[in-house]
């Protein structure tokens, strides 16, 4: 299993800020699982922001690696502790770990029992368990569809189709973003010779200069920035054209599900509470972030709001409303079983997903599913 690698600030032109997330969610970096857990366990906590003494009794302290930076991606665990649902859970002290350094992989720091609970996507645990024999299982799903796109902009030349690419100039990331375009490649047919791969960093500047035709992205983050500098984007998603992964989401340990059972779905029920507030209210969100826990960031709002709408359209779904919030139905598992055997990775839905545990907690509390 790779480990997703640290994103580097590069100089952006005036006017273009560089994007306060990330693309490592689906990326790697060379280094196996047990390799960056040996890094990991070598590597520095997280500041004192994203941290509370909710003074709750029964299962103790938490930690939970996020995927990244303390931007708006989690929000639902900042209303969380905001509103003191881990504390009536009956967790403690609730350390929310920042992602985005060499040695915080979710899988790492999950096997290398630093983080309980690690965010992460089934393309990053997936290789994990098959690769590394890693005892890890993802019990519940944030995004229903993952973020990933072409960004292109109408001023320049759109690519709205996949037949669009050829003989085009494409930006994509080095690490685990080439195999993600890759198998984008193969699961739309694409001869990837009839196109030229351009090497880039995250600045999506070079759409916007014109260096590249189209830029790998994230529809929930460099298309508000360049709609903010008054382009038009053009996004072109993965998850409808044949790589349907869901993203942001739960890793634990199977011991844990073995013997913590009811501390992980009292956590679910925390986070569905935290989550249900999120998506109800974006502006809120988005203060939390700017404000409070990624105040170190000089995250902006305005933008910060713009995503959490976005980002919105990827946790609530017509199955999320009838289901719950991080469920999944049968077919979207199937779906990323098979979109994983695209790219490389060969892994059953027993050996990769345990969603039990959540079907007892709505089972338990039907009113957690608000519709």
């Amino acid at each position: 299993m790779n480990a997703p690698a640290p994103r580097t600030r590069t100089a952006v032109p005036a006017g273009l800020a560089l994007p306060a997330s990330r693309r490592s969610l689906l990326r790697g970096a060379g280094l196996g699982v047990l390799g960056v857990a040996a890094l990991a366990a070598c590597g520095e906590e997280s500041g004192a922001a994203g941290t509370t003494d909710g003074g709750g009794e029964g299962f103790g302290d938490i930690a939970v690696q996020l995927s990244w930076i303390k931007n708006i991606e989690f929000a639902g665990e900042y209303f969380a502790i905001e509103r003191g649902y881990y504390a009536e859970e009956g967790f403690g002290t609730v350390d929310l770990l920042a992602g985005g350094a060499a040695g915080t992989a979710a899988e790492a720091m999950v096997l290398s029992r630093r983080a309980q609970v690690g965010l992460s996507a089934p393309t990053l645990t997936a290789p994990a368990i098959v690769n590394e024999g890693a005892p890890l299982k993802i019990i519940g799903a944030t995004f229903q569809l993952n973020p990933f796109c072409l960004v292109s902009v109408e001023e320049r030349t759109p690519v709205r189709t996949v037949e669009d690419l050829a003989g085009k100039r494409i930006g994509v990331q080095t690490g685990g973003n080439e195999q993600i375009f890759a198998g984008f490649c193969t699961a739309n047919g694409v001869d990837p010779s009839t196109f030229t791969i351009v090497p880039v960093q995250y600045d999506p500047s070079v759409v916007a200069s014109g260096e590249v035709d189209a830029f790998m992205a994230y529809l929930t983050n460099e298309p508000i920035l360049l709609a903010g500098q008054g382009l038009t984007p053009v996004t072109l998603g993965f998850a409808e054209q044949g790589l349907p992964f869901v993203a942001e989401t739960f890793t634990v340990l199977q011991s844990t599900i073995d013997d913590q059972r009811d501390m992980l779905k009292a956590f679910l029920r925390a986070e569905v509470r935290g989550w249900t507030d999120a998506v109800a209210d974006p502006a809120e969100s988005a203060r939390l972030a700017v404000e409070v826990y990624g105040a170190d960031l000089d995250l902006e709002l305005e933008e910060q709001t713009a995503e959490a709408e976005a980002q919105n359209e990827l946790v609530v779904t017509d199955d999320t409303r009838a289901n719950g919030l991080f469920t999944m139905t049968e077919e979207l598992v199937q779906q990323n079983v098979e979109a994983l055997a695209v790219i490389g990775t060969d892994i059953t839905a027993e050996q990769l997903f345990d969603l039990t545990l959540l079907e007892e907690v709505y089972a338990e509390d039907p009113g957690l599913v608000t519709g």
